[in-house]
């Protein structure tokens, strides 16, 4: 593989062409008339091309296991026919269920159909953990009174089934979301408890980002003869330009100073690196340099997490750092620039990462700072999303760059690197 050089940020910006993406409009899909009002007061008009078609499969009430990368409009992919089916009745208790991995993310679907039912009497409520007391009371009123939808982390609504005080006997749609995630945490036997309290009728959708095997095992033990959707399995989003820095670890923090100085278009910006040690390295050394930076990682309990979130959506802070446990649970709109610190170990990760920006329809940059060890890593994320990146050397005022030299990564490394299911996993941090 040749190394294709480029020498400024604004010329990489410029290197690459990013297409837009586009698909049939929502009316063409069959949902009704006021939630294509509501769609379009949120400033959608085109489906995405995960929405286009599943949207027409739930409908006709199938099952469905569904394959497509982060930032494609899954969420509303599953909710809106579930919206369409619950306004055109009557309702009585607790309807659909929906489980996903973190409390991120049942938050940020929560707020999606918050959003998608604001003109219509549907209800729904994030079940997750790390509240008190009091949130533990709003749950379990909303549980028992019969709220529509339920958005809830395993382990919580577990936690609730115990209590045994949920009615579920008018459960019918759950919808697992990223379930290859859940399995990775370790939420099978979770998931298989949850679902024996579900009624045998009943409509289950499962959406997730990859397709490993695992994923289709569980599929055959909780679907009834599943549809199948896939849509660009491992491949980031056609609206982000990814970009390499060949660049030595200490000089990182320096480089990416240099990716955000001056770069005022660039008002969202996330940082992601591999542990929860560099993340707080790279906040104090951003916070020396002045930037309006704050850092999210497991080490940080709920209410603070919310809080940083809240303030960089508001831009309070211009730059987040995370850690990749945060990579699928941070939805936040028009994020301009993702830089990756340093190569993650499994492929997948990359995808994520970079699924931060360029959501759904839009566009967005990801530059991933690539020391002379990470080269076979990102050698393998090449092959794996089928795409060579283009590759810079930092600028000369900034140090030295290392060689693009992968084979010579792979022998200092043995290999050590999770991709396309080989090698040995990483530990979840």
């Amino acid at each position: 593989m040749s190394i294709k050089y480029v020498h400024s940020f604004e010329e990489s910006f410029n290197a690459e062409k990013i297409r837009d993406l586009g698909s049939v409009n929502f009316k063409e899909l069959g949902l009704s008339d006021d939630l294509i009002d509501s769609i379009s007061y949120m400033g959608f008009e085109k489906a995405t091309p995960i929405q286009e078609q599943a949207i027409p499969k739930i409908l006709d009430g199938k099952d469905l296991i569904a394959c497509a990368q982060t930032g494609t409009g899954k969420t509303a992919a599953f909710i809106l026919p579930i919206i369409n089916k619950l306004a055109a009745k009557e309702t009585k208790g607790i309807s659909t269920v929906v489980i996903c991995p973190t409390r991120e993310l049942a938050i940020q679907i929560d707020q999606q159909i918050n959003g998608f039912t604001y003109f219509t009497s549907i209800s729904s409520i994030a079940i997750y953990g790390g509240g008190d007391g009091d949130s533990w009371d709003e749950q379990k009123k909303a549980l028992t009174s019969g709220v529509d939808i339920v958005v809830a982390t395993p382990g919580k609504f577990i936690a609730h089934l115990n209590m045994g005080y949920m009615d579920l006997t008018t459960i019918e749609h759950v919808i697992l979301d990223e379930a290859d995630r859940m399995l990775d945490i370790g939420f099978h036997d979770d998931i298989l408890r949850i679902f024996s309290y579900f009624p045998k009728d009943r409509q289950t959708l499962m959406f997730s980002a990859t397709m490993p095997r695992k994923i289709r095992d569980l599929a055959q033990e909780i679907l009834k003869e599943p549809d199948e959707i896939s849509i660009a399995i491992s491949k980031p989003a056609e609206g982000v330009m990814q970009l390499i820095y060949l660049c030595y670890d200490p000089l990182k923090t320096k480089m990416i100073k240099r990716l955000i100085d001056g770069k005022d278009s660039l008002k969202t910006i996330i940082i992601f690196s591999s542990t929860k040690r560099e993340v707080s390295q790279i906040v104090r050394d951003l916070r020396n340099k002045n930037y309006l930076v704050e850092g999210i990682s497991s080490d940080l309990d709920q209410s603070e997490r919310e809080a940083v979130l809240i303030r960089f959506r508001s831009k309070q802070c211009r730059v987040l750092v995370a850690t990749d446990v945060m990579s699928r649970g941070i939805d936040i709109k028009d994020i301009n620039l993702v830089i990756n610190y340093n190569v993650p170990n499994d492929a997948e990760d990359y995808v994520h990462r970079i699924g931060r920006t360029a959501r759904a329809d839009t566009t967005g940059i990801a530059v991933t700072l690539v020391n002379e060890e990470e080269m076979y890593k990102f050698l393998r994320i090449e092959r794996l999303i089928e795409k060579e990146i283009l590759k810079s050397p930092i600028p000369a005022d900034i140090g030295e760059s290392p060689k693009w030299n992968p084979s010579a990564s792979q022998k200092k490394s043995g290999g050590n690197f999770r991709g396309k299911g080989k090698g040995p996993r990483r530990k979840l941090r």
